[in-house]
């Protein structure tokens, strides 16, 4: 795995499964991993990355850093004017709003890795991963559910630094996001248990179906279909 802010792959990279790599120049795919906040998806991503030769899209973000956040590792950290300037120049692939702060993609590393051959992950918040279905409708999507919102809501306390009013809020986006995930995503991933998610997800990424359903919704949750059919 290579994140775009680094300037290179590592030697491990090559003992890695190729089949994440495109055969082709200018075939490689973009890959969107998406979920509500405390579900888990960064655990599920990191993994994925670690047994995968695929390229990891650093987001910009105009937050500030958290302790142990490195800049262009794990975010790109810009100024809002800094932010403002690449929405206006039409160098971000999608950005959206979260928590008071905004978060995107930058567009150049995202086609430098696609025109290569080599597949990118972005892990995004669920609005910007719209936007890449509108503007990308050959991206493969991939939406990570809880198994039920008291789960979620389970998962999120137990972190401890979520206050109750914050933790409403996000349950309450979280039951919008599972419940549009089968119209944007071609595939939901139930993250009951981890290990079982990451495989799942692994799957999808060596080897995609192209003829089963295959988007599984969360139980006990309205408003979602339990199965559709794939994208071609």
């Amino acid at each position: 795995m290579r994140r775009t802010g680094e300037s290179g792959a590592s030697a491990a990279d090559s003992e890695k499964s190729s089949s994440s790599t495109s055969p082709d120049s200018g075939s490689g795919r973009l890959i969107v991993v998406s979920g509500p906040s405390g579900v888990g998806k960064t655990s599920v991503v990191e993994a994925i990355l670690d047994g995968l030769d695929i390229d990891f899209s650093v987001s910009a973000t105009t937050r500030a850093p958290r302790p142990g956040e490195v800049d262009g590792v794990d975010y790109l950290f810009v100024s809002d004017a800094e932010f403002d300037g690449l929405v206006a120049g039409d160098g971000l692939l999608e950005w959206a709003s979260y928590g008071g702060h905004r978060y995107g993609t930058p567009r150049a590393p995202v086609e430098t890795s696609l025109a290569a051959g080599t597949d990118i992950l972005l892990d995004i918040e669920n609005d910007g991963a719209g936007r890449v279905r509108t503007t990308h409708p050959d991206a493969l999507m991939v939406f990570v559910a809880p198994p039920s919102l008291a789960e979620l809501e389970r998962r999120l306390r137990s972190r401890g630094d979520t206050p109750d009013a914050d933790i409403s809020v996000r349950l309450a986006v979280a039951e919008t996001q599972i419940e549009q995930a089968p119209a944007v995503y071609d595939y939901v991933v139930v993250n009951d248990d981890l290990s079982d998610a990451i495989a799942a997800i692994t799957s999808i990424l060596i080897e995609p179906p192209r003829s089963a359903s295959n988007a599984d919704a969360p139980p006990d949750l309205p408003g979602t279909s339990k199965k559709e059919s794939p994208r071609p």
